[in-house]
């Protein structure tokens, strides 16, 4: 499964997964110097309960570390994920 990475705008990222120019699963932040603030998180209801909400978080944080970033998360999803996943605690802001 690969995920793109686009450009959204002015500082504002995204790892998505599009089939047949359909969006499936994304990941959005902005960029604020050295910190993503993880805002939203969607997966397609066909693709869900398959863990790609949690491989989109993966991504971004995979992402944070190459750049030496950290991570603030403000979507529902990230915010529970850095509570209950212990492997994210080095790109916690």
């Amino acid at each position: 499964m690969n995920f793109d990475l686009i450009e959204l705008g002015q500082d504002e990222f995204a790892y998505r997964l599009e089939e047949g120019g359909t969006l499936k699963a994304e990941i959005t932040w902005t960029q604020m110097a050295n910190v993503m603030i993880i805002e939203h998180t969607f997966v397609d209801e066909s693709m869900r309960n398959q863990g790609i909400a949690k491989k989109l978080l993966d991504k971004a944080a995979d992402y944070a570390r190459e750049n030496q970033y950290k991570m603030e998360p403000v979507c529902s999803y990230a915010v529970v994920a850095f509570d209950r996943y212990k492997e994210y605690d080095d790109v916690k802001v």
